[in-house]
């Protein structure tokens, strides 16, 4: 369910789906930047669901001493995406910001 298919386009694997991409490309440049464009989105979308699942993993936490270890690692993280416009800076700070007064009413 979770495997992503594959394929083997001149001599690059692309995922199934982005097969059509290719016949925009009339230059050699808009084949590299549709490569470049796809990888950046993948990673993007890697980082993203990864720090989603750390927010998640941080506000089921019962116990302070556990939240308080997790916590900067999960700031970290959200800093991040915001560092490289995948969520907007203000969406940034208030998931901090949430997350921080939970982190203290434990």
């Amino acid at each position: 369910l979770g495997r992503q298919v594959f394929i083997l386009v001149r001599g690059v694997r692309f995922p199934y789906g982005l097969l059509n991409l290719l016949k925009m490309a009339n230059h050699k440049s808009a084949l590299k930047r549709i490569r470049s464009n796809n990888a950046k989105r993948l990673r993007n979308r890697f980082q993203h669901k990864t720090t989603r699942n750390a927010i998640k993993k941080l506000k089921e936490l019962t116990s302070k001493k556990e939240a308080n270890k997790l916590f900067p690692e999960v700031v970290s993280m959200i800093d991040k995406l915001a560092k490289n416009n995948i969520i907007h800076d203000n969406k940034a700070a208030n998931i901090k910001s949430k997350l921080a007064k939970h982190v203290s009413a434990l």
